[in-house]
């Protein structure tokens, strides 16, 4: 992640009607909200709508684990003290209404999580290879889930080492079993991505994830073929010999790539349809002076530096998102965040791929445009202009915990002042809840009965007391994104007077039809 700036510088069923006045909801209503293809709430076309509120907006933070980025702050540390500053890191995203975590169970071919295929990450116990006497990544989802927070695993594909010396790894780890696949670039080791092998192994281990995981996303990072590095060379001559049938070099490296991003993708959705899967690449896919249809900036060509070809993951829909990192602020010639969000956003349009921004929050207080505490909130300002944008993720959980010049609270306040649902994502094969039953407000508790298959629940608040057709169009009237408890009833503390009403959300945040009370 870090590498990617530096590089760029360098070169509503059931219903309730509220008074006399008020628009009737059900099924006789033509406009009123119904689900829609999808299983969501669809209001009506001509419902007016406030970008400022929007109702579907993902807001996320990576969590880095490599080198003890994010978490845990050192390796070695207590357990107890390892979950709890994992615990503070949540609990800080969900205060600034926050939905997703992006947390690196993968950072070098080592596993933050019990695994036959590959050892146990040193940035845990401090020795690789150690158990750690606990299941990291059972706890991470878990705990997520409980604050109703998206959890996707993020893993990274081809790095082996930060090192080149294979017999300081585990015995069991995959590079010392086969060295064959192991190029030394740069003073580390990578998985040769022109192996089969390899994308099989890669793919094997995201399998298992998923599929011993109550994991909601896998994710990639924009680590592929690695980051240039003068003086050296990839040496994967061998490989292109064998199997690059007459292609060029760069063509058949960016063939490796796509082939492993489909792959994956065909693993992933065949293990557990619902389970996203995307990746966060460079922020510049090619410059103009590289292609015609690239971007007018001057940074680091992803397509040609590191043979990744996002066009194409999002052209062939092998990721279900992207989240290009733009860490670059408005104005910056080389890479213009003002010029990089609508090439993107042009880039996704139709394709049904979600479109999120990867911002640099650790860039804020760097100097610079950065020294402005309102160049993060001014991004979100921007991405209002493109529908395509559907939210943001930040890198990274450090500064979500320092809140750098105070520019978080700038964002809180100007984009995230209601909380939101997730966006949706085409085609991953489940449909929203039945509405909630036996809605009823006693004394100040809002309580109802729970739907089969919610994962949570959206709390609408309508001060006057008369929900119309388009009370649950945005985010104007949304209070609250709650998760589902066990038993029969839920509540939730209706703290002001009005119209309350209550949608059930299932694990893609598909809505049901809203079902009402009223509290005078």
């Amino acid at each position: 992640m870090l590498a990617a700036a530096t590089l760029a510088v360098v070169t509503a069923g059931a219903a309730y009607t509220f008074g006399p006045d008020a628009e009737p909801v059900g099924a006789a209503a033509a406009a009123a909200p119904t689900a829609d293809a999808k299983g969501g709430v669809s209001a009506a076309a001509a419902c007016p709508v406030d970008a400022r509120y929007p109702k579907r907006q993902l807001r996320g933070v990576w969590i880095a684990t490599t080198q003890n980025i994010d978490w845990p702050s050192r390796a070695g540390l207590p357990v107890a003290r390892q979950q709890a500053e994992y615990l503070k890191i949540l609990d800080s995203a969900v205060k600034r209404r926050f939905n997703a975590v992006f947390v690196q169970v993968r950072p070098a071919s080592d596993a933050f999580y019990a695994s036959s295929l590959e050892p146990w990450s040193q940035y845990l116990s401090g020795t690789a290879g150690k158990n750690p006497g606990w299941d990291p990544l059972a706890f991470l989802v878990a705990e997520a889930h409980k604050r109703g927070l998206e959890f996707h695993a993020w893993f990274n594909p081809y790095r082996a080492s930060y090192g080149t010396n294979l017999g300081k790894l585990p015995a069991n780890h995959p590079a010392r079993l086969h060295p064959d696949w192991i190029v030394k670039y740069g003073g580390q080791s990578y998985y040769n991505p022109g192996l089969p092998q390899v994308r099989n192994h890669v793919t094997t281990v995201v399998k298992d994830v998923v599929s011993r995981y109550d994991v909601d996303g896998v994710h990639f990072d924009d680590y592929f073929y690695p980051y240039p590095v003068s003086g050296s060379t990839f040496a994967d001559n061998a490989a292109f010999k064998k199997y690059g049938k007459g292609t060029k070099l760069a063509d058949w490296r960016r063939s490796n790539v796509n082939k492993l991003v489909a792959q994956v993708d065909k693993a992933v959705h065949d293990t557990k349809k619902y389970v996203k899967f995307g990746i966060s690449p460079f922020g510049i896919w090619r410059n103009k002076s590289n292609d015609p249809t690239g971007s007018a900036t001057a940074g680091m060509s992803a397509y040609d530096s590191i043979y990744a070809d996002s066009r194409h993951w999002i052209r062939q829909g092998t990721v279900d998102y992207v989240i290009p990192q733009l860490y670059w602020p408005r104005g910056f010639k080389v890479a213009d965040y003002n010029v990089l969000t609508p090439w993107w956003a042009k880039e996704v349009r139709g394709t049904g791929v979600g479109l999120y921004i990867g911002q640099a929050l650790y860039q804020v207080g760097t100097g610079g445009a950065w020294s402005d505490p309102g160049e993060l909130s001014a991004h979100l300002a921007v991405n209002r202009k493109y529908k395509e944008v559907q939210g943001d993720v930040y890198f990274s959980a450090k500064q979500l915990l320092t809140n750098p010049l105070g520019a978080l609270d700038r964002v809180v306040k100007s984009g995230y002042s209601r909380p939101a649902l997730l966006p949706l994502i085409k085609d991953l094969g489940t449909q929203a809840p039945a509405a909630p039953a036996e809605v009823r407000l006693q004394g100040k508790n809002l309580t109802w009965k729970t739907s089969a298959n919610a994962r949570s629940y959206a709390i609408y608040r309508v001060p006057s007391g008369k929900p119309g057709k388009c009370a649950t169009a945005d985010a104007r009237n949304l209070v609250a994104v709650v998760p589902a408890a066990n038993g029969g009833r839920q509540s939730f503390a209706a703290a002001a007077g009005g119209a309350y009403l209550v949608t059930a959300l299932d694990r893609l945040d598909n809505e049901s039809a809203p079902t009402g009370a009223a509290l005078t």
